[in-house]
């Protein structure tokens, strides 16, 4: 399986069982805490991120402390396939 299509379903099942929608943010230097280091090493993590906010799964909310992402409760039924929850 492709690695960034591996982060990317870790990164959004972290987030879905953390309940992150919306107006409830992470930053986004907690989102690869828990991945195995062959995964974290290189830049698939931030290729994955960079996909995730592209495809508007991701929301990012830049604050002065740094960016901080959430999840887009419009796409929780794209959220829920992707991680194999529906």
């Amino acid at each position: 399986m492709d690695e960034v299509l591996v982060i990317k379903r870790f990164i959004i099942r972290k987030l879905y069982r953390q309940k992150v929608w919306m107006h409830k943010h992470t930053s986004i230097h907690n989102l690869p805490k828990g991945l195995s280091n062959e995964l974290r090493s290189g830049k698939n993590v931030k290729k994955a991120i960079e996909e995730l906010l592209k495809e508007s799964i991701l929301l990012s909310k830049p604050t002065h402390y740094g960016l901080e992402v959430s999840l887009n409760i419009e796409k929780k039924r794209d959220i829920e396939e992707l991680i194999d929850f529906g």
